[in-house]
């Protein structure tokens, strides 16, 4: 049974594209975990959450203050705030000023 010109084509384009998507983003997770690591070998510690989620955490926290996971949630938020306010290099883009104006729960 021969495949048509129609058929290989987009056998072709699917693999290509797979195999690119994949290839992208290994690349991506890469590069994000070496820069992680940069900032481990200069510090201790470092941003574990974006402003975002380190803002939509503490909204949690505030809303379910009866949950049974809200004190590890509390926990995680302050050692963020604790880096931030701690160290210099961030893996986050986070401004000095939201930072100072961090407080811990």
């Amino acid at each position: 049974m021969d495949l048509t010109t129609d058929v290989l084509a987009m056998l072709v384009f699917t693999l290509l594209s797979f195999w690119g998507v994949a290839t992208a983003a290994l690349v991506l997770t890469l590069r994000q975990e070496s820069r992680k690591v940069e900032i481990l070998e200069h510090q201790d510690q470092m941003d574990t959450y974006s402003p975002t989620a380190l803002a939509e955490l503490r909204e949690w926290i505030e809303k379910n203050p009866d949950d049974p996971l809200v004190e590890e949630a509390r926990s995680q938020y302050n050692e963020c705030v604790k880096a931030l306010k701690e160290t210099d290099n961030h893996f986050y883009d986070w401004d000095r000023t939201a930072i100072e104006s961090l407080e811990q729960l």
